[in-house]
């Protein structure tokens, strides 16, 4: 009985800390500027800069993230360019950018405290920032909703 018990904590809380990512991206109104690939990467854009990273469902299937490794400030990247890399404890991925330009910016934070991406993949988890070439780019991409049907349907 007592096991039972712990079981369904440790499944709750497990539910809870992933909700607070995912609960984020559907249910802010930050999420309606918010655009995803097929790769599990997104992008929102202010006066011109997108800012990205990935997105719940890519945290939580890569499980705790250890290490990244992102683009250079200056370099210039097109989309779907292979820019980055993230290790965690059961697998690797490659970070591809979802738009065209160059970096601005990277997260210094995510690269000295990788699990940040786990924590708050939308907000303090992001990996860099990016000076559109391209902006009509977004339209090729998934908005929040053509995400979630993605999702369900893959």
């Amino acid at each position: 009985m007592v096991l039972c018990g712990l079981v369904r904590s440790v499944s709750r809380a497990g539910r809870s800390a992933r909700a607070h990512c995912c609960g984020r991206a559907l249910y802010s109104t930050d999420n309606k500027g918010r655009y995803y690939t097929k790769k599990h990467e997104w992008v929102s854009v202010s006066d011109n800069i997108g800012t990205v990273g990935i997105s719940s469902y890519a945290q939580d299937a890569l499980g705790e993230v250890v290490f990244a490794q992102l683009p250079e400030v200056g370099k210039e990247i097109a989309a779907g360019d292979e820019c980055g890399a993230l290790e965690s404890v059961k697998a690797a991925s490659e970070v591809y950018s979802p738009v065209s330009g160059v970096v601005t910016e990277k997260n210094d934070s995510v690269e000295s405290t990788p699990s940040l991406i786990n924590k708050s993949c939308y907000a303090e988890g992001w990996l860099f920032r990016v000076k559109l070439s391209k902006p009509e780019e977004l339209q090729r991409l998934l908005d929040q909703a053509a995400y979630d049907q993605f999702l369900k349907e893959h």
